[in-house]
């Protein structure tokens, strides 16, 4: 067989003429020096013939017959001995790897002797031609995106020489892409068609740049410019994203129109349950605040003693009002006492009153005392953890039996009131220092109710400062202030360590000194500018929790903020006069608060 092929045409040279090797060991090595497996097959698909690569891809072993062992080629092979036309490109897979076959009929005078099959592993072409796939389909993805693109997007290589711009940016900026593709930015710049470039200051600091650029038709946009760099470090592109701010802010106006609009609808449920709640500036949008104005509303119709708890400014005598309101008693006085504002001296003739000559400066026929005043209806008592140990006892021996006795009197009264008192305090801590009655605390402490601080509340700021410039508006007769981005910004991230008071105090301020009706970021308080901008340049002023003993109790947590705030207020600005002006407080209150803290000097 061997001979027919032509294979043994050398059969009469001596074996000598291949260096001492026999031919049958000289044609296996000249078969296995080839790159590909070759098997030949005789007519009946039997193997009899291959190299060694043949043998260890796809087992043709001489001797095997071709339907068992790769029948998916034997349909091809069949096909041959028919046609007796070659077949290309037959792919057969084994062991994770793919190898492309070639069949050709072997002929000799006419007849078909069998066929020579060549094998070629092909994995890595595969794998090159499914990345170069991948990358075909990624190209054209990343096309799409820039072509699709809201924002606009310039493109430009290491020199800063345009290579690509979208359809956004032909809109936003009134340049067409055939008008600079393939030009520097400096010489776009020189000439005018755009009056800065982004592009420039990142090829000069090799960092992330931004800046505002007005176009041509009048829009105003954000420029970001971000450096690419290679494999090597070195900047090689620049890709600029144009974002339209004059879009973003009608936009984010008509959202807060809507949010404004949502959160009426919201109130307006509300006051549907609990009515003229907005005329008592109580504006609820959060579930927790709503839920503390619903109990409010229910609290009225009983007579238990309520304990109202928060920091200053939250509103707990807007809340006590609203009790009062709903109440049984809202037809008789509700007495309103700040206990911190008396002297100590004249709490008890402020509470329970005095007989005539009780003391140096009474008057005659003597004077009644709150309680007796708001007999019948309620007594409003806050700050009451400011109230004198003294003063203290005589309050909680009207919670046991409800009657007083006034000051120099000697007989006791029966008086008919409801008490609602408030504290900025921790009276638990006041209990430990034995600065509160614990037996007091108790008797007040029948219904808390405690008031979150405004920064609690972000949901209800932009409703509130709508509401409350509005009042300010119709109060001075100005026509409705608006806010820029940036002020309403500032305003939604400041603290507010005055809560609801201070930020009705900022509103009202705002509206006064308004001018044209629009207030920027430069018309806030000193205190809310600092506080933006430390945000901003990532000042810390107050303290990371994540740090090891950073944590805490909340009001701890809260001294710490304070006392840096202070800390490096006093570092800015050296006095406490302008530290006071800088963070709108008086200046007793700063001298007291850097005593508490030791940082006097």
């Amino acid at each position: 067989m061997l001979s027919e092929l032509g294979l043994l045409s050398l059969s009469d040279i001596s074996d000598k003429n291949f260096s001492g090797l026999g031919w049958r060991t000289f044609s296996k090595a000249l078969l296995n020096a080839s790159p590909n497996g070759i098997a030949v097959l005789d007519i009946n698909l039997n193997v009899i013939l291959s190299n060694k690569l043949a043998q260890d891809s796809l087992e043709l072993f001489p001797g095997s017959m071709l339907s068992p062992t790769l029948p998916e080629l034997a349909d091809c092979a069949k096909s041959l001995l028919n046609t007796r036309e070659p077949i290309k490109g037959v792919v057969v897979k084994r062991n994770n790897s793919s190898y492309s076959i070639v069949l050709n009929p072997i002929m000799h005078e006419n007849s078909l002797l069998g066929i020579l099959c060549i094998i070629q592993d092909v994995t890595d072409i595969e794998t090159v031609t499914s990345s170069m796939y991948s990358f075909k389909e990624l190209s054209i993805e990343l096309d799409t995106i820039i072509e699709s693109s809201n924002d606009g997007l310039w493109i430009c290589d290491g020199n800063g020489t345009v290579l690509r711009i979208n359809p956004a940016s032909e809109r936003f900026t009134g340049v067409k892409s055939s008008d600079v593709v393939g030009r520097n930015m400096r010489d776009i710049v020189k000439e005018g068609l755009v009056d800065q470039s982004v592009t420039l200051e990142v090829l000069k600091t090799g960092k992330k740049a931004n800046l505002i650029q007005k176009t041509r038709t009048g829009k105003e946009l954000f420029l970001t410019g971000n450096p690419v760099f290679d494999h090597n470090g070195k900047l090689f592109r620049v890709v600029v994203n144009e974002r339209d701010i004059t879009e973003i802010n009608e936009l984010q106006r008509e959202l807060d129109e809507k949010a404004a609009l949502n959160a009426q609808y919201r109130q307006d449920l509300l006051e549907m349950q609990i009515e003229e709640t907005r005329s008592m500036k109580i504006i609820a949008k959060t579930p927790e605040f709503m839920r503390i104005v619903q109990q409010a509303v229910k609290l009225g119709s009983v007579d238990s003693t309520i304990l109202i708890l928060g920091e200053s400014g939250t509103g707990k005598g807007v809340i006590a009002d609203l009790i009062h309101k709903y109440s049984s008693r809202s037809s008789e006085p509700m007495i309103k006492l700040n206990c911190g504002s008396i002297p100590e001296s004249l709490v008890e003739s402020e509470l329970f009153g005095y007989e005539k000559g009780a003391f140096t400066g009474a008057k005659t026929s003597g004077k009644p005392g709150k309680f007796e005043m708001a007999d019948k209806g309620v007594i409003f008592l806050d700050e009451v953890a400011e109230l004198p140990l003294a003063s203290q006892v005589k309050l909680l021996r009207f919670l046991e039996d409800g009657t007083i006795t006034r000051v120099g009197g000697t007989t006791q009264k029966k008086v008919d009131v409801r008490i609602i008192a408030a504290t900025n305090r921790d009276l638990k801590q006041m209990m430990e220092k034995k600065l509160f009655r614990s037996d007091l605390y108790y008797r007040l402490n029948v219904i808390p109710i405690t008031m979150p601080p405004l920064r609690e509340r972000k949901e209800c700021i932009i409703t509130m400062l709508h509401h409350f410039m509005e009042q300010s508006c119709i109060r001075y007769k100005k026509t409705m202030v608006t806010l820029s981005r940036e002020a309403l910004d500032a305003l939604l991230s400041y603290f507010y360590p005055g809560n609801v008071r201070e930020l009705i105090n900022i509103c009202e301020r705002l509206v006064v000194l308004s001018n044209d009706g629009h207030i920027t970021f430069d018309d806030l308080p000193s205190s809310v500018r600092a506080s933006a901008q430390a945000k901003e340049q990532n000042i810390e002023t107050g303290c990371d929790l994540t740090k090891e003993g950073e944590g805490g109790k909340l009001r701890e947590i809260m001294e710490r903020v304070e006392m840096r705030i202070l800390q490096n207020a006093l570092q800015i600005h050296g006095t406490q006069t302008l530290v006071a002006n800088f963070l709108g407080l008086n200046q007793s209150t700063v001298g007291r608060k850097l005593k508490k803290y030791n940082l006097l000097r």
